[in-house]
């Protein structure tokens, strides 16, 4: 092996090297992240480069391994250690969009397992205590009314983005008596973040539901067919579908369990409940509901850059802005 091909060889193992710190940097103690949406604002901008604190909240292994910014890959056993602390209301965390994990949601946590949230007004009550709105968070539209049902939500008989029925966020250890009065809509969703299979099966058909939304499929890979897969074309329902009426869920089964020979569910783990600072212009927990713990991936911590998106000027005043 002559001199050349042995420099080759040697520059090729450091770069790979390098590539493989970087990357396990990246998946286990920080990350960079782009924010493509006004969620936030004005805490976070559009086009702001944020740096995020991955092992806050415990560290993982890697749980995905395929080609960047896609979902072609495939998931692998991971390992989360012990964190330093629990996720706090107020606190700005990073996440996996509940609906489509593929996207990585920055939003504000305002409550944790076992609290209750209410929206009266617009203004916030966690455990019947008012959540002040954060130092630059805003207001867009006008005030919806109380009597307004807005379809949207994740549950819709709730109100509406501004008017919010009290309702409690599940924790671990949480036990749900699986009777008549079961509310499905609320509690399905749980089940299948806590890991488990639903369906939808009777003598001559059977329907599975799935957390992951068609639309939000469809905004990611923007092609029609996606929808082919879920009712009333595919096989595949959501627990929100109002295509399903509440009388359906008699023929719901759990890991292949029928409901009617179950006597209760007990939650695997602990939830929490995260909305943007723009309330009136952020896709949040009021529309998909709650944020499950093993989708936290970390704490956004400070601006490392900023970009103008309609101009593409950068915006260097908002470099090194540490996120409150």
């Amino acid at each position: 092996m002559n001199n050349k091909t042995e420099k080759v060889i040697k520059e090729v193992k450091s770069w790979g090297t390098i590539i493989i710190i970087a990357l396990l940097l990246k998946v286990t103690i920080i990350e960079a992240y782009i924010v493509p949406t006004g969620s936030m604002e004005n805490t976070i901008m559009t086009g702001d480069f944020l740096i995020g604190n991955r092992f806050v909240y415990g560290m993982r292994t890697p749980d995905w391994i395929g080609i960047p910014y896609t979902d072609k890959g495939f998931n692998i056993p991971y390992t989360r250690f012990p964190k330093f602390k629990e996720p706090r209301p107020g606190e700005v965390i990073i996440f996996k969009y509940p609906h489509d994990v593929y996207h990585k949601y920055v939003k504000r946590c305002i409550a944790g397992p076992g609290d209750t949230i209410e929206i009266i007004n617009r203004e916030v009550y966690v455990n019947d205590v008012l959540v002040p709105l954060s130092e630059n968070g805003k207001f867009l539209g006008p005030l919806l009314t109380t009597d307004y049902q807005q379809q949207d939500l994740f549950l819709p008989d709730n109100g509406n983005k501004d008017f919010f029925k009290k309702i409690r966020i599940p924790q671990a250890g949480d036990t749900v008596r699986i009777d008549q009065d079961t509310n499905w809509r609320y509690w399905l969703p749980i089940i299948l973040y806590d890991g488990h299979s639903a369906s939808l099966r009777n003598s001559t058909v059977e329907y599975q539901f799935t957390n992951i939304d068609p639309n939000d499929l469809y905004r990611r890979k923007g092609k029609p067919f996606v929808y082919d897969d879920y009712y009333p074309q595919g096989n595949l329902l959501n627990p929100w579908m109002g295509s399903i009426n509440a009388a359906d869920f008699r023929f719901l089964h759990i890991d292949g369990v029928a409901i009617t020979d179950m006597d209760y569910y007990i939650v695997e783990q602990n939830y929490y409940w995260a909305m943007g600072d723009n309330r009136d212009d952020s896709l949040d927990s009021r529309f998909w509901g709650f944020v499950p713990e093993e989708y936290i991936l970390g704490e956004a911590l400070f601006v490392y850059f900023s970009l103008n998106l309609k101009t593409w000027i950068p915006r260097f005043n908002r470099i090194g802005t540490v996120i409150q």
